[in-house]
């Protein structure tokens, strides 16, 4: 496995974190009852499916770093009552993936991860767990992103990678968030 691929995964979690940024920061100028008002999705609020988010990526994050925390991660599928709580939430989460990501190697891509699903123990590739995780992102934000145009507040754009003729597009935000484009693309 070329070390390229490990770097697209790298890359790929930035994005994932980039892309959680704006989201939540865009929601953050929602009223407290615009963000729990129920709407059309998987699940029915903008509070509840960006929570969704940040306990799955809980269950799987555990998991590929090792952990056993299983589907614990979801007892309480809303843990974050506000934006306020869950912003934070969601960027410490999503610094772990990162963290994760930049400690790979090509052989830790190709490990195994094991994965406790309370009944049974899956066994799954790191790299499609990792693909796995971040599409489950993927198909949420956008949903989040559908109901965010409901409202007052305009949607971020969330459709970008990191196109290098870009970056002083998103300079304010990679500031906000304490990286460079060098952080993003370490070799």
């Amino acid at each position: 496995m070329p070390a390229g691929l490990v770097q697209t995964y790298r890359a790929f979690a930035h994005n994932n974190a980039w892309a959680n940024h704006r989201l939540l920061t865009a929601c953050a100028a929602l009223s407290q009852a615009d963000f729990e008002a129920e709407r059309t999705g998987f699940f029915p609020s903008l509070q509840r499916t960006l929570n969704h988010i940040h306990v799955i990526d809980l269950f799987y994050v555990d998991a590929l770093e090792g952990g056993w925390l299983g589907p614990a991660a979801w007892k309480n599928d809303v843990p974050h009552l506000s934006l306020a709580a869950l912003k934070p939430a969601q960027a410490a989460i999503d610094k772990r993936l990162i963290a994760m990501c930049d400690a790979l190697t090509p052989e830790i891509l190709n490990g195994i991860v094991r994965i406790n699903r309370d009944t049974r123990v899956q066994a799954e590739r790191r790299d499609r767990l990792l693909m796995h995780l971040l599409q489950h992102q993927i198909h949420h934000r956008g949903q989040a992103h559908a109901m965010l145009s409901e409202t007052s507040v305009a949607p971020p754009q969330l459709d970008e990678f990191f196109a290098e003729g870009e970056a002083p597009l998103r300079a304010t935000e990679f500031d906000q968030l304490g990286w460079t484009e060098e952080t993003v693309w370490k070799a």
